[in-house]
């Protein structure tokens, strides 16, 4: 099996969507910007295929954060959740 292909019980987590909503960009402008076909920026953003070291880094440029603000083992926190944790409402 490939290491990049998807891997029961070792899931990848990404704001890949997240991320391109935010700045504006179409799959079809991040793949170009780290020279990629289209489909891979939505497998990994659907979790079907998980980025080379080399294409993390990449995207990690693009966006201008770490690899870790991008990929994670842990599933990201909603920001929503973030802002307006239940426990801190009266």
């Amino acid at each position: 099996m490939s290491p990049v292909s998807h891997r029961e019980g070792s899931p990848i987590y990404n704001q890949l969507r997240v991320l391109r909503a935010e700045r504006g960009l179409s799959r079809v402008a991040l793949a170009n910007s780290v020279e990629v076909h289209p489909q891979t920026i939505g497998a990994i953003e659907r979790g079907d295929y998980f980025p080379s070291l080399d294409l993390a880094f990449r995207l990690s440029d693009v966006f201008g954060l770490p690899v870790e603000a991008i990929f994670s083992r842990k599933p990201f926190v909603p920001l929503s959740a973030q802002l307006y944790n239940k426990e801190e409402r009266p």
